[in-house]
């Protein structure tokens, strides 16, 4: 029988989650607040190991419980080391958030073949890696249908050009359409085994890896034609869904990415006559 909720249960209480790339950025944010909802959570970095760990005092002050563990998600032997990692530390697995990625732009003329191996390496295997070790963990591990909704939880962090073409970013749009449909596809075989499976994608999110296209007044404004809601999103904007795609008041979605953009997926210069 489902139990029901009201929104006074909005909690991550008693489940453990990892959190790819969570050094800075969006990872940072997403790690911060399933902490704050009660998770405990492992912080993966690849690079900014001093972030990371000043990021598990911070989550510690606040009450919370956090663990640092580096790994490059492209790497199949540091991903299982992960997983392995956050097991011993935490005891099982609930929920993975995969969020590592990277850019490494160029036409596409010029764009080379270890600029794209590089891109898709970390943005779609790094995510099939860390899906593979998170389902291996869920089925390992009890599973209790009458005191959880779900055995685990698989968020992936995507972007809206996984459907919107990206000149001068091809790599990067082709590692994230991949993504869409490897998540459909995992979420579709495994949903009978009640793991969830989804993504969220964002637009433009202010974080250091776009910081040119927003951080003077006249590169937000150039951007702000592509987002009907007239804001630049930021990091908790992302943040806010992932927590409640981990959460049981999302049990019943599997396979869907939400869209977290302000609308920019929305064809937004049909605004000014199509």
């Amino acid at each position: 029988m489902i139990p029901s909720l009201s929104v006074n249960d909005f909690s991550l209480s008693g489940q453990r989650a990892i959190v790819t790339g969570a050094s800075s950025g969006i990872g940072a944010s997403i790690a911060r607040m399933l902490a704050a909802a009660g998770a405990q959570v492992v912080i993966n970095y690849r690079s900014g190991a001093d972030e990371a760990h000043r990021m598990v005092d911070e989550i510690t002050d606040a009450g919370g419980t956090a663990f640092a563990v580096g790994g490059d998600v492209s790497v199949e032997g540091d991903v299982v080391d992960l997983f392995q990692s956050a097991r011993d530390l935490m005891g099982r697995l609930d929920i993975l958030v995969s969020n590592a990625g990277l850019q490494q732009d160029a036409p596409f003329q010029d764009m080379s073949l270890a600029q794209w191996n590089k891109v898709i390496a970390v943005n779609l295997t790094g995510q099939f890696l860390c899906a593979r070790e998170a389902v291996r963990s869920f089925f390992a591990q009890d599973f209790d249908p009458t005191t959880q909704l779900c055995a685990g939880k698989i968020i992936c962090i995507s972007s809206v050009h996984d459907k919107i073409p990206w000149a001068g970013h091809v790599n990067y749009a082709a590692s994230k359409g991949g993504l869409s449909l490897m998540m459909q596809s995992v979420a579709q075989e495994l949903a009978g085994r009640k793991i969830r499976c989804n993504s969220v994608s964002p637009g433009a999110i202010k974080t250091a890896i776009n910081r040119e296209a927003w951080a003077t007044a006249e590169a937000e404004k150039a951007l702000l034609k592509f987002i009907p809601y007239e804001r630049v999103g930021v990091p908790d904007d992302i943040a806010r869904v992932v927590a409640w795609l981990a959460s049981d008041h999302s049990d019943y979605i599997n396979g869907a990415t939400l869209y977290v953009d302000g609308g920019m997926t929305l064809y937004p210069s049909f605004r000014f006559g199509g």
